[in-house]
């Protein structure tokens, strides 16, 4: 037995090794990227932890079982609001203190707020660790996103890159929560991942100690654009109509399919886990349309690959709401490739027009934008639904604010005399 042992330490030690050995040959700003693709599925995921424990952790402070779900959903609410609001916080100490400490700051304090949270004993007590996480939360977006943004070249492939790892984040949190759960408590849904995060906060900060990372920073910020690209104004104006009309169709989409597939897919499946995992699976492989539109963006203009996006949402979503079973289900996918593949476009734009030192606070207040929006969006489809409209009223608002990412389209400067100085 203590032979076995020793061959396992062994054997644990050379794959170690081996990691260290291939991630010493990697190239600096690649292995940043890595960190930072991490951190978007990290951030996703962790917002979305309680929405699979929170029936679990009802259950555990003495709720109800018919009600436990409906009961500890408040709780998660102040979490979400901070998720949005504490952005532009997060933008500012980004830009007065240092970006890589704020990334290391983001990977330990939300792995410290998921195993706080696992400690609570009451609901009240649970909705105060997961506002803490929400706080920790936001800071990837504004900060994480600029970095990748940072250093010009292939912007969009890299958005595209990124954009995908985050949706992966938010189609495995339910999936890796309900493993752990399956053989374990709520609790250590929260510590698992918790201590994972505060793994790689560690092994980023001393990946930014050892590497020669800022010397690259300062090298490519030297290639940056100063101050804003003419027609910048215009710009910020499409794409804050952009963001809106985007807020609004992401949140009643992710609201609205899993549901929707339960009752419009009965020729295909009426069991409620298989609907689950379908919705699942159209979420996650649509994402990949980011990788697409990332790598056209970075070869040609924007507008015309932006207006081609934005006249497929209506189309598809309106088709979404006319559609049942096999048909509904590929016209889901279609409108969500259309719909992720906007993702890198809107902020290669930003990229293209907005000079660094504003990058992080004008994506601060772009996040929360479309937070806020997304929460009405949620309101609106309740209202709807509540009300009789059914699914297809839903889809056919959603279709028709659809139409003012085409409106936006249009309203982006003909030549963007930014595009190539980012």
């Amino acid at each position: 037995m203590r032979l076995i042992e020793v061959d396992n330490r062994q054997t644990y030690c050379a794959i170690f090794d081996c990691c260290c050995r291939k991630l010493n040959n990697v190239h600096p700003q690649r292995l940043r990227h890595r960190f930072l693709n991490v951190g978007h599925f990290v951030d996703h995921m962790f917002v979305l932890i309680f929405a699979k424990a929170a029936f679990s952790a009802g259950l555990t402070f003495g709720l109800a079982e018919d009600g436990a779900n409906a009961e500890m959903i408040p709780y998660g609410i102040p979490s979400l609001l901070l998720y949005g609001a504490c952005a532009p916080v997060a933008a500012y100490l980004a830009d007065k203190w240092h970006r890589n400490g704020m990334i290391v700051v983001f990977f330990v304090g939300i792995g410290l707020a998921s195993i706080g949270t696992s400690f609570a004993e009451t609901p009240l007590q649970m909705g105060f660790g997961l506002a803490v996480l929400g706080i920790f939360a936001a800071i990837y977006h504004p900060v994480g996103v600029t970095m990748v943004i940072h250093g010009g070249g292939n912007v969009g492939w890299r958005l595209g890159i990124n954009g995908v790892w985050g949706h992966m984040g938010v189609a495995a949190a339910p999936l890796i929560t309900g493993f752990i759960l399956a053989d374990f408590d709520w609790r250590m849904a929260f510590i698992v991942p918790g201590v994972i995060s505060i793994m790689i906060g560690v092994g980023y900060a001393q990946f930014v100690k050892r590497s020669q990372i800022e010397q690259f920073e300062a090298i490519a910020r030297e290639k940056e654009m100063i101050g804003f690209a003419p027609g910048w104004k215009r710009a910020l104006c499409a794409l804050t109509l952009i963001t809106a009309a985007g807020g609004f169709i992401f949140g009643t989409i992710t609201f609205v399919i899993p549901r929707m597939f339960e009752v419009s897919l009965t020729e295909v499946t009426v069991d409620v886990a298989t609907t689950g995992m379908l919705a699942a699976l159209v979420f996650a492989v649509a994402s990949f349309a980011q990788l697409i539109t990332g790598r056209i963006v970075d070869r040609h203009q924007v507008r015309p690959i932006l207006m081609t996006i934005a006249l497929g949402q209506p189309v598809f979503i309106g088709l979404m709401a006319l559609q049942s079973d096999y048909a509904l289900f590929f016209a889901t996918f279609v409108a969500l490739a259309f719909i992720f593949g906007q993702v890198p476009i809107t902020d290669a734009v930003l990229s293209r027009y907005v000079p660094d030192e504003w990058r992080a606070k004008t994506l601060s207040f772009k996040f929360l934008l479309n937070l806020i929006i997304g929460a009405l969006a949620l309101l609106c489809a309740r209202y709807i639904l509540g009300a009789g409209g059914g699914f297809e009223m839903v889809m056919t608002v959603t279709a028709a604010s659809a139409v003012m990412i085409v409106v936006g389209a249009l309203l982006l400067p003909t030549q963007a005399q930014g595009e190539r100085l980012c």
